[in-house]
């Protein structure tokens, strides 16, 4: 019952920030959920100054739900799923191996640079932080989330190729990233030896069989979406597909998000083209854009929220701001060492770098996976650093990226 009503408030909650945002502030619908939720909950500890009991309800509230599970066992893969599935494979396949670079090389070396600068910075900002401490928080900011800022684009007139970068690399960084983050925690938390070969073969394992997962349980879903003509079973079999192969690829502790990816994509273009009428695409397209719609309200409110459970310690907030442009330098390298070499062979749209590095946002993946941390990780830190970039990514970033494209 606890969790029912936690979230009947929470839904309660999008909906009226939806319905302000809509009316009187009118930024796009993540950014605005966000900031209002953001300055709800400021009210809030504002109120507490004065000795009202608000803060008390507000705790228990957010409390009562578990921001990484939800989002990581619960969300994440509808999420996936539903970008993916109006993904169209050959504009992909047109960028692949820049999407590619972009979310293996690009993460990778977006997470090394993050953590030695953290790790250099360190001693000022944070004595106690280990080098792997700084990884981690490299591995959960570099993932990038393109929700927020996708519809900005398509509005200022981007380039078609520069918003099917975007989209492609957010939905495979998302997995890399997560299981760069698992693997660094394992070592972290002393389940693991940090060994090269050891490295390897978990890597290879999440990520080369989550894809494989995911292309063995889509063509399972694509065969039985060609045997029927329902648009009602037939969503119920995507449904079943991302919630039970989700569940599935975790129990086998390979990657869920690249296997959801892997059958949205094989769904959205395969099965779209082969496998359905007219009527069923119309009610899957509609179907999956409502679950997008619905889910990304509800983390937009999560994440601003969550400020409830932050430690303001004035020091961590100080080591968050740092962390900021640290977050953006490196994600300019990570993007712009991989451009400068491609564009001996491949064409980029004008300013691509500068765009895509602005366009990065950081959402609600970076937030869940710093609420995992556990205690001997600093986790207060990692969580409040992770929060000041986030935030400033979404309100700052999001909201100065249409001019920036003009």
């Amino acid at each position: 019952m606890e969790t029912f009503n936690a979230i009947a408030v929470l839904i309660t909650l999008a909906a009226g920030f939806a319905y302000v945002n809509h009316h009187f502030i009118k930024m796009p619908m993540s950014i605005g959920l966000m900031l209002i939720s953001l300055l709800a909950s400021l009210g809030l500890i504002i109120m507490e100054q004065f000795d009202l009991p608000v803060r008390i309800y507000a705790d228990y509230l957010i409390g009562s739900i578990d921001f990484t599970r939800v989002l990581l066992e619960e969300m994440l893969g509808l999420l996936l799923f539903a970008g993916a599935l109006h993904v169209n494979l050959n504009d992909l396949d047109e960028q692949k191996l820049e999407i590619g670079i972009y979310a293996s090389f690009g993460v990778m070396t977006s997470t090394i640079l993050v953590g030695l600068a953290v790790y250099g910075l360190s001693y000022w900002i944070a004595p106690g932080l280990r080098p792997v401490d700084c990884l981690l928080f490299g591995a959960l900011i570099s993932p990038t989330d393109p929700i927020a800022v996708l519809g900005i684009l398509k509005k200022a007139g981007a380039p078609k190729a520069l918003e099917t970068k975007i989209a492609g690399e957010s939905l495979f960084n998302d997995g890399i990233g997560v299981v760069v983050f698992l693997v660094l925690l394992r070592f972290a938390t002393g389940e693991a030896d940090m060994s090269f070969g050891s490295v390897a073969a978990l890597f290879a394992k999440e990520v080369a069989g989550g894809a494989a997962f995911g292309l063995g349980a889509g063509y399972a879903a694509y065969l039985m979406l060609r045997s029927v003509n329902n648009y009602q079973v037939e969503v119920m079999v995507t449904l079943a597909l991302v919630i039970g192969g989700y569940a599935l690829a975790s129990a086998l502790h390979i990657s869920g998000p690249i296997a959801i990816v892997v059958a949205g994509l094989l769904i959205g273009n395969q099965g779209r083209r082969l496998a359905m009428s007219d009527t069923t695409r119309d009610h899957l397209d509609t179907f999956w854009e409502l679950v997008d719609v619905i889910l990304n309200a509800l983390l937009y409110v999560l994440i601003g929220l969550e400020v409830l459970v932050l430690t303001l310690n004035q020091s961590y907030l100080l080591a968050g701001m740092i962390a900021v442009p640290v977050a953006l330098l490196a994600r300019l390298i990570s993007v712009g060492v991989p451009v400068r070499i491609l564009r001996r062979w491949r064409r980029f749209a004008p300013n691509a770098v500068i765009i895509m590095t602005w366009g990065g946002l950081r959402g609600g993946i970076s937030v869940a996976l710093a609420l995992s941390l556990p205690d001997q990780c600093q986790r207060e830190l990692i969580l409040t650093m992770t929060y000041v970039v986030v935030v400033f990514s979404v309100l700052v970033q999001g909201l100065t990226i249409k001019k920036l494209v003009r």
